[in-house]
């Protein structure tokens, strides 16, 4: 049985992951490019976008700044 904690959490992780695709996009940048930047790995950066992985804060930390965005933007969902 799924409970409403866990659907949250998919669709808080795919719509992070959807926004630092769409930035990253925007600024022109290939996963390997970002992930290059913020020093981490481009497999990584792939399935965070895709929603896969729980990503901590550091890391969100880490990708806002080689983004240049306020880590906020990184995080707004709808709701």
């Amino acid at each position: 049985m799924i409970n409403n904690y866990q659907i949250m959490k998919g669709d808080i992780n795919e719509e992070v992951g959807f926004n630092i695709r769409r930035i990253r996009e925007e600024h022109g940048l290939s996963q390997e490019q970002l992930a290059a930047l913020a020093g981490l790995h481009r497999a990584y950066i792939g399935q965070i976008e895709r929603g896969e992985k729980n990503i901590g804060l550091k890391n969100l930390e880490r990708i806002a700044k080689a983004l240049n965005v306020n880590i906020r933007v990184l995080l707004e969902v709808d709701k």
